[in-house]
């Protein structure tokens, strides 16, 4: 089997969520949107998709590299990406790798008929779920308050399932923002509202100083929380293994530190977190994620999987090793996210009511894709 060609394919759609100037998500107007398709195509008909291709790099870079190459060549093809990385850093970014990685076992699977984290090696068909808010706004009823928060999180617990909750707080460009008092005002309004039994987490502002950042902790612990990440730049690895040193609540990282699973070996050595983040959007696709997790396990440490979708959770149900929860989010009191995505047929992350979210049986990453209202809604 070769790959004979690899198309992106853009259409549009109503969007109801905008962001702000730091780029954050928050609930707004409906307007149009647009979303991206990658298809590789192989000569035996075969194919695989993804969706958030970045069109003009795979047209230059990806495309050129990957026609007439044997798609079941996974770790070759990422390892050929990875080293093209270096002298094309401002384009070919671990969000492309991504793309084609997510592409290639989607491919994989549907050419075996069977699904990707059972080529990986399954481990288990459901994870359970923590809701994830979106960062702190202004909008009344929203999460504007303290108060705002403990009564999404009982929404969340009690009425929708469940069984964890992680606060995003308040953000620039927000008025008063950054603030720890505040971040753990919000804390301590969402354990009381539900109680003293519930996982709860944290992920602040990411550039609080050292001081800031063990005042954060240290407010978690009293309050029984499970962790918090990144409430500090990522670059400075020794102000996370000072933080680590100095607290009893368990730091999770690195997330959004350049290096795959290379810097991920580096915060192990040096103490840096006490359970590890990955994602297949960190670290440029399930391949290099696989290396982290296995990585972890060679070192009997947890590992937590950052961000949701069909990837992360096809990761997640092949992992041998803690992977505590899916993140499901980002969740706000306006926004339904039970809405399935136009271009789905189903939702990829569907949560029962215990909690649990249950990975596809179909084969490759398990899409269900609406072709009708791509087809009907394509940008020439």
């Amino acid at each position: 089997m070769k790959i004979v060609d690899v198309t992106t394919t853009t259409f549009r759609y109503i969007s109801n969520t905008v962001r702000d100037s730091e780029g954050h998500g928050h609930p707004g107007d409906p307007h149009e949107a647009k979303q991206s398709l990658l298809t590789i195509k192989t000569d035996e008909g075969v194919e695989g998709y993804c969706f958030g291709a970045n069109t003009a790099v795979i047209e230059s870079l990806v495309k050129p590299l990957l026609i007439g190459q044997d798609p079941f060549y996974r770790e070759y093809l990422w390892q050929m990406l990875r080293e093209r990385q270096r002298l094309h850093l401002g384009s070919l970014s671990d969000r492309v790798l991504t793309s084609v990685d997510l592409a290639l076992w989607d491919l994989a699977g549907r050419a075996v008929g069977q699904p990707v984290h059972k080529l990986l090696g399954a481990f288990r068909d459901k994870v359970p779920a923590y809701a994830s808010t979106m960062c702190g706004d202004d909008l009344p009823g929203g999460l504007a308050t303290p108060e705002d928060y403990a009564n999404f999180a009982k929404w969340c617990i009690f009425e929708r399932g469940y069984p964890a909750f992680k606060l995003h707080t308040w953000q620039p460009p927000y008025e008063g923002a950054p603030s720890v008092k505040r971040d753990l005002e919000a804390c301590a309004a969402v354990r009381e509202a539900v109680g003293p039994d519930v996982d709860l987490m944290l992920d602040p502002f990411h550039y609080y100083s050292r001081e800031e950042s063990l005042q954060l902790a240290r407010g978690l612990e009293k309050l029984d929380y499970l962790w918090m990440e990144e409430p500090m730049a990522e670059h400075s690895m020794s102000s996370f293994v000072w933080l680590a040193e100095q607290s009893d609540l368990l730091i999770v990282g690195p997330e959004t530190a350049e290096g795959k699973h290379y810097a991920r070996a580096e915060w192990i050595k040096a103490g840096a977190a006490d359970v590890i983040r990955t994602g297949v959007g960190d670290v440029g696709g399930i391949t290099p994620a696989m290396k982290c997790v296995h990585l972890c396990e060679s070192f009997n440490m947890s590992v937590e999987i950052h961000g949701g979708g069909v990837g992360n959770l096809h990761v997640l149900c092949a992992m041998g090793i803690p992977g505590r929860y899916y993140e499901r989010g980002l969740l706000h009191p306006f926004i339904d996210w039970e809405e399935v995505p136009a271009w789905l047929n189903k939702r990829d992350d569907p949560m029962d009511s215990e909690g649990f979210v249950h990975v596809s049986q179909d084969p490759g990453l398990g899409q269900d894709i609406n072709w009708d209202y791509i087809n009907d809604n394509l940008v020439k």
